[in-house]
This record gives structure tokens, sequence and C-alpha cells, in this order.
């Protein structure tokens, strides 16, 4: 068991060099002023916040359907919709937390937190990372435009074919599904390449492999895992627009397509996605316990190598969702075996989480009672997930809300709850201010008791044989106690969120200023003001060893030679982070909106018409050429006075 670590030592006190250059920076690096500047902005900070915030309205949206729903199940043959809308409401939840909540919001918390993490000014691609937002954000409203004028997509957010072919759902409510699909999947994508390129090459110089925080790792797998999978569902809803749109048969069976092609694609991205959604979360709970235990996690290998045999092993289990389609028995087998065995690096992590609780100091604040919360219900989800990768119990409880239970008790465990203890603990470097605690506790408790009673109701309902996706039921089937526990439960839960929105903006405005540094933690983002100044560090930091700030010495040498009159930032080695050169990078331009826009004019053209691809190839060409244009040479400026 390692001694505990020793606060951070204090900033030295500001000299008048120092000064200067922060005069030098804070030209260079200030954003502009006007909707302009904010329209034009690229700076990581600013792209991962509106990550963020987009993020957490479009889960409130998705939660104000959940409880529309459970409005209609909570007793039977109720009519608060009818079976269209019902349709509309659970495809557009679904599809709302899958794509436009869980993923955006682990991408947006990276794209904020990394950089500062591993100690450099900016995200390696700027325009990159602003495209990807407003590609993000387009695809969203295309969503929602869609559903408000009553083409919402009916077909489930898993589009199955043939029900989502052209022949059993006419119109255009598919067509705008899986168009908002390609959006936010571009958009993962250019977060992803982001995030890889920036932890790989812009890391302080002693910030080795072995010595990054468990975060960005967990968001480098990550990364990988969005490269190899968003692929895959960007060909299957392609494939499925064609089908809809042109003619072709890829999934049309009467023709020599196969609607099983459709699963196949859909799942080696869909499960997966679990863990792109599951797997920052656990870089998160690294990062609590450690400040919150006051000791180094234990175990700091078996955690990375348990979050990369993850990611590999997560693209081999896809099929475990397509048992009950009649495949081969070696096959059901298989990937029986493998639903098994990714359970076992998620154990080893659990075990080092809980060695970690057992040899620290717990100093029992909000992050870690959502940390301590997440052991109880994941470990639940995660045995119930166990159970339905053994074909045979998959068999008697498919498509029933037992799944639903489980899907629920995994995600929301092992990501939601990580995500809120994340809230609590991040909240004062992004905003200065701390959450307030009376109001928190609040929260933490309405929501642990509200989501137990929504959803481990569910597995009992779905041992009773209640099956997914049904808008009512007959009175008969004994199945209105467990629901209604299940609605009141959902409005405890709305309680609770209502409670944190009311936190957040009291504490905006007057919540306890925070400090550089409230909790005494290890990493380099608590190394500068919270909020962060716009070039993130007065000196870029050095590092010599895991624990940046706990291992930091008082005369902590920094990185010297970096120009402040540009945006330049320091390029590294791979492996040991030794400095290799400086690169500049680009300052705020409105060109990735432009592009993003050509993009949505494309994307959304061609959902009526083919013609869509020429005019928005049209578009795309100019709009490119301008992002590319050669920037003219730097030229020096006068420099600002040096203070007295």
């Amino acid at each position: 068991m390692s001694a505990p670590l020793p606060t951070p030592p204090e900033p030295p006190p500001v000299r008048d060099d120092e000064a200067w250059e922060r005069l030098y920076l804070e030209r260079t690096w200030a954003p502009k002023k006007g909707l302009i500047g904010w329209l034009s902005e690229v700076h990581h900070t600013e792209i991962g916040k509106r990550y963020i915030i987009t993020a957490f309205v479009f889960f409130l949206l998705g939660g104000i359907e959940a409880l529309l729903m459970r409005w209609q199940l909570s007793g039977p043959e109720k009519q608060v919709m009818g079976p269209d809308l019902y349709n509309q409401v659970f495809t557009m939840h679904g599809s709302t937390m899958m794509f436009l909540f869980a993923v955006p919001m682990m991408e947006g918390v990276g794209l904020y937190l990394v950089p500062l993490m591993i100690g450099t000014r900016n995200a390696a691609f700027p325009r990159l990372n602003a495209f990807g937002y407003w590609t993000y954000l387009i695809g969203g409203l295309l969503l929602y435009g869609g559903f408000l004028l009553n083409v919402g997509p009916d077909a489930g957010w898993f589009s199955y074919v043939p029900l989502a072919g052209p022949q059993y759902s006419p119109g255009k409510r598919v067509d705008i599904w899986a168009q908002m699909i390609t959006f936010t999947e571009l958009a993962g994508l250019a977060g992803a390449v982001n995030l890889i390129v920036t932890v790989f090459k812009h890391r302080a110089p002693g910030m080795s492999l072995n010595r990054m925080p468990l975060f960005v790792w967990a968001m480098l797998v990550k990364s990988f895992m969005v490269v190899f999978a968003m692929p895959a569902v960007m060909v299957a809803s392609t494939s499925l627009a064609m089908d809809r749109l042109i003619g072709t048969h890829f999934f049309n069976a009467a023709e020599g397509g196969d609607a099983l092609l459709w699963q196949h694609l859909f799942w080696f991205f869909g499960h997966p996605e679990v863990y792109i959604i599951f797997i920052p979360a656990l870089g998160m709970l690294s990062s609590i316990l450690a400040v919150f235990t006051r000791r180094q996690v234990f175990g700091y290998l078996p955690v990375v190598l348990s979050m990369v045999s993850i990611g590999f092993i997560g693209f081999g289990l896809w099929v475990h969702h397509m048992f009950a389609t009649g495949l081969p028995q070696l096959g059901q087998s298989f990937f029986t075996a493998a639903s098994l065995m990714v359970a076992l690096p998620s154990g080893v992590q659990i075990f080092c989480w809980l060695a970690t609780l057992w040899g620290g100091r717990l100093w029992l604040k909000l992050p870690l009672y959502w940390v301590l919360a997440f052991f109880a219900v994941f470990v639940t989800g995660g045995l119930t997930g166990v159970m339905l990768g053994t074909y045979s119990v998959d068999q008697q409880v498919h498509d029933t809300h037992f799944v639903v239970a489980h899907f629920h008790y995994v995600l929301i465990g092992g990501a939601v709850f990580p995500l809120f203890g994340g809230l609590y603990y991040w909240f004062p470097k992004i905003t200065g201010r701390m959450l307030g605690e009376r109001l928190g506790k609040w929260n933490f408790w309405t929501f642990f008791l509200g989501f137990n009673l929504t959803f481990f109701p569910l597995h009992f309902l779905g041992m009773m044989g209640m099956p997914r996706r049904v808008y009512t039921y007959g009175v008969e089937r004994g199945w209105q106690p467990l629901n209604l526990l299940a609605t009141v439960g959902a409005v405890i839960m709305a309680v609770s969120i209502t409670l944190l929105l009311v936190n957040i903006f009291w504490s905006l405005k007057r919540g306890e200023v925070a400090g550089n540094d409230p909790w005494g933690a290890d990493t380099l983002e608590w190394g500068t003001t919270s909020p962060p100044p716009s070039y993130n560090f007065l000196h870029l930091p050095t590092v010599r060893g895991r624990y940046a700030r706990w291992t930091a010495a008082e005369d902590q040498p920094v990185v010297t030679g970096v120009r402040s009159d540009r945006k330049e930032v320091l390029v590294t080695r791979l492996l040991d982070a030794a400095p290799d050169h400086r690169a500049e990078l680009p300052g705020p331009t409105l060109w990735p909106l432009w592009v993003a826009l050509a993009t949505g004019v494309m994307f959304i053209m061609v959902i009526f018409t083919p013609w869509g691809i020429v005019v928005g190839g049209v578009l795309l060409f100019i709009t490119l050429t301008g992002w590319f244009w050669p920037r003219p040479p730097y030229k020096e400026e006068l420099a600002p006075e040096q203070p007295s």
C-alpha cells in the first residue's frame, strides 16, 4: 500500500517578466468579440463546453420523452398518446440518449479536459474541433425538427429492416434518422482523430505513456474505438438511405439483399458504442478516486490494460444481440464465450478501485458519493449482462423489459453516475465556483432512489413476459403495479434533475468561489486558474511522475522557447514525450461553420433528391478551398507595453 501523497505546492509569486508574458499570451490567444467571434471560436475549452451544454439539453429532452412513455405505461389501456406518437417518442428517446447525449457528452468532456491534463494550450486540430461540433448540432436539430413536424423516426433507435425499409416505412421518417446518424458519427470521428493526435503528440515533456492520467488513457482507448466502430454504422445508414431513396437492395431479401446484414453492421458499431460511452466514465472514476482517497489508484498498469482489453474484446461480441435470429450453434457458443470474457477486465478494474478505497483516507464529498453508487448499480447491470450473454437465457428474456432494465443499469449506472460525479468534481474548474453541497446531496439521493425504483421492477416485468416497445397492455396481464412503481421512480428522477439544474444556475451566480484547486488534485488541469485562461498555462509544465502535481517539486522546471506572441504549442515524441519541435495552430475562423453548413445542405437535400450530392459537393469544394487556403506569412507586431 502506497503512502498518502502530499498536497501540491503553491505556485510562486508572479514576477514582472511573467506579467509581461501574460500580456502577450492574453493578446495572442484572446477570442474574438461579438457574434462573429463566438461563431468562429476554435479553442478546445469553448468547443468542449458547447458539446457539454448541447448534449445536456438533449439529455433533458430525452428525459422528457422517457417520462411520457412511463406516463403512458403507468396503467393498462391508457390514452396519453396513440401508437404512432408512442413509436416516435420511444425512437426519439433512444436515438437522443445514444447518439445525441451519451457519446457527444463524453467527447465534450474529453475535448475540454484532455489538453489541460496533458499540459498543452489547445487541441491538435482546432478547426476540425469546431467543425465536429457544428456538424453534431445540425444533426440534432434535423432530428428534432423532423419530430416537431410529425416526421420523427418511428422504427426504433436501431431501425431494423425490413421495418425501416421502403416497403414498411414510407415517407421521410427513417431517412431523417439515417442522415442524423451520418451527422453525429462524422462529428464523433472528427473528435476522435483530434484527441488521438493531441494525446500522442502534444503531451507535456516528461509525460511518457506510462505517466499519462488514467482519464487520458480512457479517452485515448475510446477514440480508437470510435475510429473503428463509427464507419460501420455510417456504411449501414448510407446503405439504408440508398435502399429507400434510389432503389438499391442492400437489405431487400427479395432482390438478393440480406436483412441480417443490417444487424451485423449496426451491432458491430452498437455494442462497442456501449464501451465508447462506458470507458471515459472509468477514467472519471479513477480521477475522482485518487483525489478523494488521497492516494494513487491501486494497479495503474492493470487498469490501463483492462481498458485496452475492453476496447479489443468489445468488437468481438456484437452477435449476442442477434441470438434470436437463428445463428449456427458454433457461432452462438463463440459469442457467448466472448460475452463472458469481457466481464473479466471489468472485474479487474472493480477490484483495483475497491483496493484504492480500502487503502485510502476517504474524503466523503459529493463526487465520491456518485462513485460509491456506481459500484452498486453497475455491478447489478453487469451481472444481468452476463445472464443475457448466455444464449439459453437470452432466448427466454429477449425483447422483454428485462433487457430494458439491464441496458439502463449498465448505461446509467456505468456512465451517468460517474458523469454526475465528474460534474461535481470539475464544475469548479470550468466555472470557478463550487456546486452547493446541500442541494447536491438531495440531487444524489433522489436520483439514486428514483433510478432503482424505475428500473429494478422492470426485471420482474420482463420475467412476467412484458415485451419492449408496446404502447399499452390489458388489465388482465397484472403488470400495472410494477409499471406504476416504475413511473413513480421516473418522477423522482425528474425531481432530482430539476434540483441539479437549480444547483447549477444558483452556483453560477452565487456559489462559493472555488479557487484554483479546491480538491488538492493530482492532474495538471488543476495547476492553472479556474476557469482556465484562453492560453491554458502561463508556462507550459513539465512532468516527473504519474501524479503530476503530487510529484512536482517547488522548483519544477517549465517549458521555455515556445513563443507567446504566436499560437505556438510544443510537439513531443510519442513514447517518452521528449520535446521534438514547435507548431503554430490556426486561430478563430468561420470556415469550419461554413463547411459544416455545406455538409448539412448536402445530407439534408439528399433526403429529397439525389441532386443534393451535386449541390453539396459544389458547396463543399468552395468552403474547403477557403478552409485550406494558405495563410499569409506571419507578420511581426508591436509588443504590448512592459508593465512597470
